[in-house]
């Protein structure tokens, strides 16, 4: 297996969820075969948060629900970075 992490369209996975992502194949396997908007929805879920007990939180969750099966953050209005119409629900995000 290799430790290879694919990222998203827009976003690259950053180095703390690189790290939890190589330290389970499982989690690696499933992580790999997300498209590259899923993944990247992800990364932007866990990425633009401030806090980082919140982006913890948010790491923790993703490797739950992807172990559950789930391919996207539920209830995530998607990524503003790719999504214009999106960025009404974020305070001051950059496009």
């Amino acid at each position: 297996m290799s430790n290879k992490i694919l990222n998203g369209i827009l976003h690259k996975a950053p180095v703390d969820m690189q790290k939890v992502l190589i330290s389970d194949e499982f989690i690696l396997e499933k992580w790999n075969s997300l498209t590259p908007i899923q993944r990247n929805e992800w990364i932007c879920w866990v990425t633009i948060v401030k806090k980082s007990d919140t982006r913890s939180a948010h790491i923790e969750r993703m490797l739950k629900e992807l172990r559950d099966g789930k391919r996207q953050p539920c209830c995530w209005p998607g990524c503003p970075h790719r999504r214009p119409k999106a960025k009404k629900w974020f305070k001051k995000v950059e496009i």
